[in-house]
This record gives structure tokens, C-alpha cells and sequence, in this order.
């Protein structure tokens, strides 16, 4: 699993019929900040995944990717290569609260 953020939505009206109501999200990784690991960073690429879970812009969420992308729940059958399997309520790191931000 891997932890990312909401940056978008993709719409496809032509699609695999299994696809049909799947809603699509872009995704941008997050990485452990080297020079800080109390912080994240945003990875350079993105990527499109399945959300079955109602997933918000900006909102963490935790991915899949690969075979263990079809191991979710409903996605057996489909042609997919990531999924959302859940929305992170918060992330600490070295006993320091990353997300959401302490402010």
C-alpha cells in the first residue's frame, strides 16, 4: 500500500463495460521528506485509480497497485492497476503528527 493525495477526478464516458460507475480519481504519491521525515513531499507522477470509497480532493488516501489492486473488494474481475482501499484520518511519523498538519 501506498499513501497519496486526491488531486483531481477523471471522467470517461467510453470505457470497458465493467468500468461503467467506477469513479476515477488522479492521484499524486506522497514521499517521506529526506532532509525532514517528520514531512511529506509530493511524488512527480501521478496516477489513476479506482474509488470505490468517495474520496475528496485534496483528501490522503491509501493505494494498491498491481495484482493487489484486484484484491479489493469488487475489483476481481476488472482491468484495473490501482485502487483506493481506504481515506487516512492521520499519519505520524518519529511520534510527530504529519497529516493533518499540526498547526
Amino acid at each position: 500500500m501506498f499513501l497519496a493525495r486526491v488531486i483531481g477526478s477523471v471522467v470517461s464516458t467510453k470505457k470497458d463495460e465493467a468500468m461503467k460507475g467506477r469513479k476515477l480519481v488522479m492521484l499524486r504519491p506522497l514521499l517521506v521528506d529526506e532532509s525532514n521525515p517528520a514531512q511529506f513531499r509530493a511524488g512527480a507522477n501521478t496516477i489513476v485509480a479506482v474509488d470505490a470509497l468517495g474520496a475528496g480532493l485534496d483528501e490522503v488516501v491509501l493505494f494498491c497497485q498491481g495484482s493487489s489492486a484486484r484484491q479489493a473488494s469488487g475489483m476481481k474481475t476488472l482491468p484495473v492497476d490501482a485502487v483506493v482501499v481506504g481515506i487516512v484520518d492521520t499519519v505520524e511519523v518519529l511520534n510527530r503528527r504529519v497529516y493533518p498538519a499540526q498547526s
